[in-house]
């Protein structure tokens, strides 16, 4: 009979290395893909990092994430003729459905204003964040042109397609040359999404991932010096359990996000960096707390003892803002 040794590992864990480009809070950083990287770009953004996320929504294939980042560097400005007016309202396929209006000129500089907002960004931004979720995609039978979002335009309107792996990085290498001289001190790294893709079935979004990690594999190898994050790999091979996926089971859950950012944590973020971060989260938790009683006498001592605490914080460093919190706790006191 097996007698298990008690001391024995009984997971497969991932060691990643300390990286080479260190992210403080004087970097700024673009996070743009899947629903992935919204998850790790909001973990950032509540620690008063400054960040942008997917400025035209979220985008699960590669050449859509070439698509958003090409308008940036370029700073595209979109007509009428970039639209599609479907059921009532005026869409973007290159956008989210957040960019749809009954207004076409509306949606125009609604588009237009949020990406040279987000081109100045990345002129300056220390690190771009790469999540790609899929290499299906929907290619609309009008155009020929890939979309990024089909706003419930009917299916039939759409063929889809599997990427190859040239299809993906032969666009990719001309990106990042053109973001070299866009921005040389930009720092690139890849990702790809733990999320499955179940509307290709479990063979599909196998297949479909495969061609994500050849694709990234060779961009690896581009002159900019690109880094990889495998939170994929934290996901199905680390914590590999059930436990660790949300209700629908195709999500990571909120435990293993916060496990992924651990590591994301370990491996980009200084001793200093992390130190600044557990200090602002304790005061924006701080803005949810909930008292026992309705004391005023016990909020007066709560807001005096945090407001103390930022100051405390601001004699570190001037480049965090407090507005919101400070007149939160002033609110508490009554003033």
């Amino acid at each position: 009979m097996f007698q298990p040794d008690l001391n024995m590992n009984f997971r497969t864990t991932i060691s990643i290395e300390q990286s080479r480009s260190v992210i403080t809070y004087n970097d700024k950083v673009m996070f743009t893909g899947s629903c992935f990287a919204a998850y790790m770009g909001e973990r950032m953004k509540l620690c008063k990092m400054p960040v942008m996320i997917n400025p035209s929504g979220t985008v699960f294939n590669p050449i859509s994430v070439l698509y958003t980042l090409d308008s940036l560097v370029s700073y595209k400005v979109s007509t009428v003729n970039d639209l599609f007016f479907n059921d009532g309202n005026w869409i973007s396929f290159n956008h989210y459905t957040d960019f749809s209006s009954e207004d076409s000129g509306l949606l125009i500089q609604k588009i237009n204003d949020t990406n040279f907002r987000a081109g100045d960004f990345l002129k300056k931004a220390g690190f771009l964040i790469i999540t790609f979720g899929s290499s299906r995609v929907y290619r609309f039978k009008g155009t020929g042109s890939i979309v990024s979002n089909c706003h419930k335009v009917p299916g039939s309107k759409f063929e889809n397609e599997l990427l190859t792996v040239d299809e993906i990085v032969k666009p990719w290498v001309d990106l990042l040359d053109r973001i070299s001289i866009f921005n040389p001190d930009l720092k690139i790294i890849f990702t790809i999404s733990p999320v499955r893709h179940w509307k290709d079935g479990a063979h599909g979004n196998q297949v479909s991932k495969s061609v994500l990690f050849l694709a990234i594999e060779e961009l690896l190898r581009h002159e900019s010096g690109p880094e990889y994050f495998p939170a994929y790999e934290l996901q199905m091979d680390d914590l590999r359990d059930y436990r660790f996926y949300a209700d629908d089971m195709l999500h990571p859950s909120s435990a293993a996000i916060e496990y992924i950012w651990s590591k994301f944590s370990e491996s980009y973020f200084d001793k200093s960096t992390k130190n600044l971060q557990s200090q602002i989260q304790k005061v924006t938790k701080a803005t949810g707390h909930k008292f026992l009683t309705d004391s005023q006498s016990n909020k007066v001592i709560f807001a005096d003892n945090m407001l103390n605490f930022i100051s405390k914080i601001e004699e570190q460093t001037s480049i965090i803002d407090f507005f919101t919190e400070k007149e939160y706790f002033r609110n508490l006191k009554g003033r």
